[in-house]
């Protein structure tokens, strides 16, 4: 019995070692970002989205298919907002990325995890769709 419960503490152990060690570094990269980070860095309002900025930003609609499909931004693609560092590859680097849900909130938590994850050219719509709906620089016919 002694040698089963050593057996099994030795072991998890070894195997939570890695996951400790993971969480500290995601924990670490969190902390040094905020730590340096200005108060508006990784935001945008959508007043400030205007015709001047529209060719050179791409939206990311956050929300899930059956949103994007009923109605979007025009140009949006559609990469939901846990899935972002799994497509990371889809998200370009030579432009101003705006992610955007209906308010915000989600798409903030994909914004944080892109830029903490070191994409600095991405930022958060805030107040969303609605909010672009209701107050959006410019929307193109």
């Amino acid at each position: 019995m002694k040698h089963t419960v050593f057996g099994l503490l030795t072991a998890l152990s070894v195997t939570c070692a890695p996951a400790a060690f993971a969480q500290e570094a995601a924990v670490e990269a969190m902390q040094e970002y905020l730590m340096f980070q200005d108060y508006e860095s990784g935001i945008i309002l959508p007043q400030q989205i205007t015709q001047d900025v529209w060719p050179s930003v791409q939206f990311i609609d956050t929300r899930d298919a059956e949103q994007f499909d009923t109605a979007t931004i025009p140009t949006a693609i559609n990469i939901e907002w846990r899935e972002v560092l799994d497509r990371i590859d889809e998200i370009p680097t030579d432009k101003k990325v705006i992610l955007f849900c209906n308010t915000g909130s989600l798409s903030a938590q994909g914004t944080f995890a892109l830029r903490v994850a070191g994409m600095d050219n991405v930022v958060v719509m805030q107040t969303g769709f609605t909010g672009w709906l209701e107050t959006a620089g410019y929307k193109p016919q």
